[in-house]
């Protein structure tokens, strides 16, 4: 029963808008009614600046390893409970209660999600994640590659459980879903190009 509960803490968890909230904080604004409408770190950081962005990144990513670590530590270190924490985590940033279950693209959730629950392939999609951004200078792009990349590194570094893949699996296509618009713009070649100014292009 517990595990199970831990589960829904990591929904809960993964439905605090950091995003929303550091903007409503510092501008009195709705992140959702600027740049992209998105209450992810990245949209933050375009709108608001740096440290907003950077401060909704980290809590972000504080959120996702969180969770797992609370799944981890009341399952006694159960894959399947912590994988499971880690979708729901993904799952309430996605469709927070908090915002009438319209949320963010999950990519930070994830990224510390997974750092909890399989480390050393989310620090080498990490690497993928800068190689993407570095070559592309579209940080969705490299969110895309990066997630779409995990199951594969999984499989090649830490030969985890099967519910592990399934997980990581099912994580990636929520994410590349979740950019879908993203995907178009790179098609069309109108997304957002990353500048030292941090201003579209």
């Amino acid at each position: 029963m517990i595990p199970l509960l831990t589960v829904l803490l990591a929904y809960i968890l993964g439905s605090i808008p950091v995003g929303y909230l550091m903007v409503k904080w510092r501008t009195g604004k709705d992140i959702r009614a600027s740049g992209s409408g998105n209450i992810g770190a990245t949209n933050v950081l375009r709108t608001t600046g740096a440290w907003a962005g950077i401060v909704t990144l980290v809590l972000d990513i504080a959120k996702g390893y969180l969770a797992v670590w609370i799944a981890d530590y009341a399952s006694s270190g159960s894959p399947f409970w912590m994988s499971l924490a880690a979708l729901a985590v993904m799952a309430g940033h996605t469709f927070p209660v908090f915002l009438q279950f319209k949320g963010g693209k999950a990519v930070a959730s994830f990224l510390g999600a997974f750092l909890r629950l399989t480390p050393l392939a989310t620090i080498a999609i990490l690497v993928v994640f800068v190689a993407a951004v570095a070559w592309s200078r579209h940080i969705s792009l490299g969110s895309i590659v990066a997630a779409g990349t995990l199951p594969l590194a999984l499989w090649l570094i830490e030969k985890p459980q099967a519910i592990v893949i399934l997980v990581s699996i099912v994580a990636a296509i929520l994410i590349i879903y979740r950019h879908k618009t993203n995907i178009h713009r790179l098609h069309e070649g109108t997304e957002h190009v990353l500048s030292f100014g941090m201003r579209r292009q």
